[in-house]
C-alpha cells in the first residue's frame, strides 16, 4: 500500500516509560520532515473533532546498544535524515536543553537510545537490519 515505510527502533533495556517518551519524541520528527504523512482530521458519531493522525503505520523495533550504533552509523552513510534520542536527553526538561546536550556527542559517542526513520521500504530495512519487533 506504500512504497515508504516508518520505523522507530529503542534500545531494548529502556523502562517502558522511556521507551514511550522516546517512541513520541521521535515520531514528532518524522512527522515535521514528512508533514504530507498526516490525514484528515478524526470526527466521532456525535460530532467531536479530534486531531488528525499519520495516515502510515508505524513499525517498532527493538536492539542492543551496539545495533542501535550500527543503524545510526548505516543511515549517516546512506545519508539519510533520522530523528534520533541519546540517553542524556532524559535529564534535560526542555528543548534548548535536549538540543544542547544533544551536540555534545558523535555519533561514534553517542548513546542513542532510539532513532527513526521513514524512506523507501527496502532502504529502510537495510538500515534496520538487526532489529526486531518490539515485543
Amino acid at each position: 500500500m506504500f512504497d515508504t515505510k516508518i520505523a522507530i527502533v529503542l534500545r531494548e533495556d529502556l523502562p517502558v516509560w522511556q521507551k514511550l517518551n522516546v517512541t513520541a519524541f521521535l515520531t514528532s520528527g518524522i512527522v515535521a520532515q514528512f508533514p504530507e504523512i498526516i490525514g484528515e482530521a478524526y470526527r466521532d458519531r456525535a460530532g467531536n473533532l479530534y486531531n488528525p493522525m499519520s495516515i502510515q503505520p508505524v513499525i517498532v523495533l527493538s536492539a542492543d546498544a551496539a545495533t542501535l550504533g550500527t543503524i545510526h552509523r548505516r543511515a549517516l552513510e546512506r545519508g539519510v535524515t533520522t530523528s534520533a534520542y541519546v540517553e542524556e536527553m532524559f535529564a534535560t526538561g526542555h528543548d534548548l536543553a535536549n538540543r544542547a546536550v544533544f551536540a555534545e556527542f558523535a555519533p561514534d559517542d553517542a548513546k542513542v537510545v532510539g532513532i527513526a526513520t521513514r524512506g523507501e521500504k527496502k532502504l529502510v530495512d537495510k538500515i534496520t537490519k538487526g532489529a526486531r519487533m518490539h515485543g
